[in-house]
């Protein structure tokens, strides 16, 4: 899976890579190689980092409604976007400028919790014998709404939100949001008119963290993978603008690109399991089987915090797919291919969404599964992510069972780590800490 002679040295990332390979010759030899990948990447800056497509620098504004957000970002296959302040006034700066990051995960949780009430009454409702048809589910949708916090919340993550409006659904209940519940929510009063700024609390970060032309690679690279950002905007001072996003995919990019390089083998070369990787243990690895409810498995992502599960085989042992918290665009914007099942299977979500994309001629490739083994290095498992344009990789056993996954986020973290007390002050007021952080 290397990459053709050369290749990697045309590229703007190659050429950050060939910048790290300057800095790393000029490294002590008593240091460890994640030290001087750490000393390399603090002095460059995040103005070197290859602008990303104009496709993907986008932004929200804060009077779209969810119909538009969840269309804008399944248009450009991106997971996120900053949301613009419409209110701010032109000379505004960018801290007031934006108010926050919307998230599929953000909208998916929000929407959840509306379906999940819905279905606890419906439920009530059928056990006393009374017909619920789609009209009635919508003007129920449109009853059902989460209390409003300000766009700017200090210091408070969704979690914290979330926790507070928790419906935890029953199986039966999962199992009744059938095809007739998505069209009902997607021709609600409730779905086309709530505003991305009503449900502020549901971003994944508030209020808006972006970074600075100035600042460094390595803080970029710890805010991917230790602070768990998906991705960060880079703002122009001068403007007040935003004028680079720079994302874990785009992270791991520029690690495919510098194949071949020094630095890069030195680090790459090394076996899954010689860098800690899978870090999450087995039996904490959350599954789904391809027989339950696909809302079960959205509810499982939003629950736990959490992008993605693996599918599961009847007996749960062995893998069959995969299904991410971005998937969930696939029931808003084609609610109708689900209108004639009376229950939704994480199986036939797989099956109806594959069709969906052949019929639409569409090279996406959702729900698809990548696998790997312990043995395996870093370098082969970043080229087959990259190849596949996935953000995360199972890995299995000789018998094709689980023993865990490894994300982009769990990559970036073992390139670098966080020296004591690096980021100061960078935090205040903006979010809380990570659980045993250092700064």
């Amino acid at each position: 899976m290397e990459s053709p002679p050369g290749s990697a040295r045309s590229s703007p990332e190659a050429e950050v890579g060939m910048r790290v390979e300057d800095l790393w010759d000029l490294q002590e030899p008593q240091l460890t190689p994640t030290e001087k990948l750490n000393s390399c990447f603090c002095t460059i800056p995040v103005s070197s980092f290859p602008p990303a497509p104009s496709s993907q620098v986008v932004e929200i504004p804060s009077d779209s409604t969810l119909a538009d957000v969840v269309e804008t970002l399944s248009k450009n296959r991106i997971l996120s976007a900053p949301v613009r302040n419409v209110e701010a006034s032109d000379d505004a700066s960018w801290i007031d400028r934006y108010i926050g990051v919307v998230e599929f995960a953000g909208i998916a949780v929000w929407l959840l919790h509306q379906l999940e009430v819905v279905a606890r009454e419906t439920t009530t409702d059928s056990a006393a014998k009374k017909e619920v048809g789609a009209d009635e589910l919508a003007a129920k949708l449109g009853t059902v709404t989460l209390e409003n916090k300000e766009a700017k919340m200090e210091g408070a993550t969704f979690a914290d939100e979330e926790a507070k409006h928790v419906v935890k659904s029953t199986p039966s209940e999962a199992a009744s949001m059938g095809g007739s519940f998505l069209e009902a929510l997607t021709s609600s009063e409730c779905y086309k008119n709530t505003k991305v700024r009503d449900i502020a609390g549901s971003f994944r970060w508030a209020p808006f963290l972006a970074l600075q032309s100035s600042d460094s690679f390595l803080t970029m690279l710890l805010l991917l993978s230790k602070y768990r950002m998906k991705s960060l905007p880079v703002v122009d001072l001068g403007e007040g603008k935003i004028e680079n996003i720079i994302t874990q995919s785009a992270v791991l990019h520029m690690l495919a690109e510098c194949v071949g390089l020094h630095w890069f083998e030195d680090w790459g070369t090394k076996k899954l399991f010689e860098l800690g990787l899978p870090i999450m243990k087995p039996n904490r690895l959350i599954k789904v089987s391809e027989d339950e409810p696909i809302l079960n498995a959205f509810q499982q992502m939003r629950r736990r915090g959490i992008g993605g599960v693996p599918v599961v085989d009847a007996n749960r042992n062995k893998a069959i797919g995969s299904i991410s918290i971005r998937d969930v665009q696939y029931l808003l914007t084609a609610s109708e291919i689900y209108k004639d099942y009376r229950l939704i299977t994480v199986k036939d979500f797989m099956m109806t969404v594959r069709e969906h994309l052949e019929n639409q001629k569409d090279s996406a490739a959702p729900i698809s599964m990548i696998t790997c083994r312990r043995e395996e290095t870093a370098k082969e498992i970043i080229l087959r992510l990259d190849a596949a344009k996935q953000q995360r990789i199972y890995v299995v056993n000789e018998e094709e069972e689980l023993e865990g996954v490894i994300t982009l986020r769990d990559i970036i973290s073992r390139l670098v780590h966080e020296p004591h007390g690096y980021f100061g002050d960078f935090f205040d007021g903006v979010f809380p800490l990570p659980e045993n952080s250092r700064v």
